[in-house]
């Protein structure tokens, strides 16, 4: 940002910067021309902050430093760092958000019940558009690393994440409500989804990101709420996946809040390494048995691809397309997958249900063709 205004946050390490960044945001929020605010290289206590526009110019942000979150439990809080209401927002400068989470996962029971104390999430963008998020990293996030809503135009890269594997509801990215995000050139280690797209997304594109360990890439869940909106245009190119509970995975509930479509979501040149669930549509998603799995899943799939998909995975079930008996999937394409599995219950399977897959090359293992269930009056 060439002749940008700047306002340094001029505190000494260890002390909490909260006020002088919130003061700092404001200042350079209210510049009638760009700005820049710096934290500069050390270690500062960060307290729940928001810094929400609009703005009357673009601001920059550049963290050269660490901002270390409270380290106690903090349940019933659900922010830490809010970034909102912006346009032409920047963030980099090769800095580290910690969330301190180690205290919150030993109370989190998130992943086992909808009736939980919500977590702070690290790191929100809301409704921010034509953003540039470059260069930072995000470690031991409480809840999850970074959420996404609203965004318009957002490219990241260069994020690193991570968290131990174990860590619950530590997703890597989150997004929602969406259109025109890319994620390229990334790496998140953690433990839930690496990568996960709510409803409401459109155009989203992630190409070079590593992930592992963690609970893969992920389109959904899709359906536990009403008034879900429509996902479309979903495109994943050129990553690897490292020692994941689930590759690439597209999950929607049964029994459905909702009826929506999920469609043009491609997967297209992925390496898998040691991945449980490498390939799966799974339309019975259901947690905790919390749902009917006897009434289908009305989310629609439609225009779905997998495509050079290689490399090993961590139990024999390579390929799952379990897809919804009210409503198969429509336009699924399978081109060149090579998964190898190696383990004695072997070799790899690959297995469908209510969809007919269009096969293009070759298919290690073997691909199946299911007959697709007609509703009444098909």
């Amino acid at each position: 940002m060439a002749n940008a205004e700047v306002f340094n946050i001029g505190s000494s390490s260890g002390s909490d910067i909260t006020q002088a960044l919130l003061k700092a945001f404001t200042s350079a929020c209210q510049s009638l021309s760009p700005s820049k605010v710096v934290i500069p290289k050390g270690e500062f206590k960060l307290g729940e902050i928001e810094m929400r526009g609009p703005c009357k110019a673009p601001v920059e942000i550049t963290l050269q430093g660490t901002v270390k979150a409270d380290g106690n439990a903090i349940q019933g809080k659900e922010k830490w760092v809010v970034f909102g209401n912006m346009n032409g927002f920047k963030l980099n400068g090769g800095g580290v958000f910690d969330g301190e989470g180690n205290a919150a996962w030993r109370v989190n029971n998130c992943h086992q019940t909808f009736n939980c104390k919500k977590l702070p999430i690290s790191i929100r963008f809301d409704f921010v558009e034509n953003a540039e998020i470059k260069d930072i990293s995000s470690i031991d996030a409480k809840n999850f690393h970074i959420n996404v809503l609203g965004a318009k135009n957002m490219t990241m890269s260069n994020i690193k994440i991570t968290a131990p594997e174990d860590s619950p509801n530590t997703d890597g990215i989150h997004l929602g409500r969406s259109d025109g995000v890319k994620i390229l050139n990334s790496f998140i280690s953690t433990g839930d989804d690496c990568i996960s797209v709510g409803d409401g997304t459109s155009n989203l594109h992630v190409e070079k990101v590593t992930c592992g360990p963690g609970h893969g890439i992920s389109v959904g869940s899709l359906g536990r709420y009403g008034k879900e909106q429509d996902v479309s245009g979903i495109r994943v190119v050129n990553c690897t996946l490292q020692e994941t509970d689930n590759g690439l995975r597209i999950k929607t509930w049964p029994s459905a809040a909702c009826s929506t479509t999920a469609s043009d979501i491609h997967f297209e040149d992925i390496i898998v390494k040691n991945v449980t669930n490498p390939i799966l549509i799974d339309q019975e998603y259901c947690p905790w048995n919390q749902c009917n799995k006897k009434k289908a899943s009305t989310i629609k799939l439609v225009n779905i691809s997998f495509k050079n998909v290689r490399g090993t995975s961590g139990n024999k079930d390579a390929v799952k397309l379990l897809c919804s008996k009210g409503y198969p999937c429509q336009n699924v394409e399978i081109g060149d997958i090579d998964i190898k599995y190696s383990g004695a219950d072997g070799p790899a399977t690959f297995q469908c249900s209510n969809v007919s897959p269009k096969l293009l090359g070759a298919q290690s293992p073997e691909a199946c063709s299911s007959p697709v269930t007609k509703l009444p009056g098909q």
